[in-house]
């Protein structure tokens, strides 16, 4: 049996790329974003390569919008299988430079939306005896690097509602996996640059929302707590646990940098 997959922030980037992955391998995907005209787009890119997909529109930040996305999914393919929560955005800046309504929002989003989407997932998930939620944080999410403070505090968030959730649920068959991407080429990086003011440069390797996608799909077909896309940097989060200050002076070199001011 196919699976019923849900993805939040699916109209580009990891999301986008993780929706067409698993709709080549026979997964029904219902894809959900704010922007209605990508979404479509990203719909159009999924039925051209054969897959099953559900296009809707909605905020994570709203609980309406995600309880929507879980009934849409139940009434067009019968269930629900997993729930990707994806959404999210970053700030780069020191921390005494980010105003309170733009730490706001991104807790609004980063975090609060995953919840929102979970929550709105397990009644589902509870009754029906199974599911997956697949929280997509980001490797700042186990060490934090400069310039990224208020970014990082919601993906630390992310990271310790699933572990309680995935404690809570033990012994059910309702999983839960964090994935921890590191530096992705999407448009997070415009959107960085459009909140800070700052265009940024990170140095570091570097992979593709494709690779992300992949190991995506992989712990779905494998359920696993953790999941690395790009494998070394688990050792950065056990140097984190085990050398803290050592691992402050390695972060520095992998710090985003400034390149130029934006106006807006």
């Amino acid at each position: 049996m196919s699976r019923v997959v849900a993805i939040t922030g699916a109209s580009a980037g990891i999301g986008r790329a993780t929706a067409l992955h698993l709709a080549r391998s026979g997964s029904a995907v219902v894809i959900c974003a704010r922007r209605p005209d990508k979404l479509e787009e990203a719909a159009r890119s999924i039925t051209d390569v054969g897959g099953r997909v559900l296009a809707v529109p909605g905020d994570v930040t709203r609980a309406h919008d995600m309880e929507r996305l879980v009934a849409a999914a139940v009434t067009q393919f019968g269930r629900l299988d997993a729930m990707i929560c994806n959404a999210g955005f970053g700030i780069y800046g020191e921390i005494d430079r980010i105003t309170p309504a733009q730490m706001q929002q991104l807790m609004d989003v980063n975090f609060n939306g995953t919840f929102l989407a979970a929550r709105a997932a397990l009644p589902h998930f509870r009754a029906q005896g199974s599911g997956h939620i697949i929280v997509v944080s980001s490797i700042v999410g186990r060490r934090g690097i400069p310039f990224m403070g208020p970014y990082a505090a919601t993906k630390f968030a992310q990271v310790g509602l699933a572990e309680c959730l995935r404690a809570e649920l033990h012994g059910s068959n309702i999983h839960v996996s964090v994935v921890y991407p590191i530096s992705t080429e999407t448009e997070f990086h415009g959107v960085m640059m459009d909140h800070s003011g700052f265009a940024t440069r990170a140095s570091g390797p570097r992979q593709s929302p494709e690779v992300v996608a992949g190991a995506i799909a992989r712990a779905i077909d494998r359920p696993v707590p953790e999941v690395y896309p790009y494998r070394l940097s688990k050792g950065l989060a056990v140097l984190a646990a085990i050398a803290p200050g050592f691992c402050d002076r390695l972060t520095n070199r992998w710090r985003r940098e400034p390149v130029r001011e934006v106006r807006r």
